[in-house]
């Protein structure tokens, strides 16, 4: 198949230059180069989406409060910062 893509001057150049010193043609480095590329791709994508771990250092719950009370929550947070 025949296409025709931009491609910045200084990569290309680069391209051309392995494939001189690989004795292949330009064709066959971009292939082999998009292949690779693809193929990663590929790979990370069948690993899905991982969750970092996002632990953090503390007591745990707080006494007194009772999970989804969050009016309480916000209560103790505030408590200190009221004149």
């Amino acid at each position: 198949m025949t296409t025709t893509i931009e491609i910045n001057e200084a990569l290309l150049f680069s391209a051309q230059h392995v494939a001189h010193q690989r004795n292949q043609s330009l064709r066959q480095v971009v292939e082999s180069a998009l292949r690779s590329f693809v193929e990663q791709e590929q790979k990370e994508g069948e690993r899905g989406f991982r969750l970092r771990k996002g632990t953090f250092r503390g007591n745990g719950l707080q006494l007194g409060i009772r999970e989804g009370d969050w009016a309480a929550v916000r209560e103790r947070i505030y408590d200190d910062q009221e004149s």
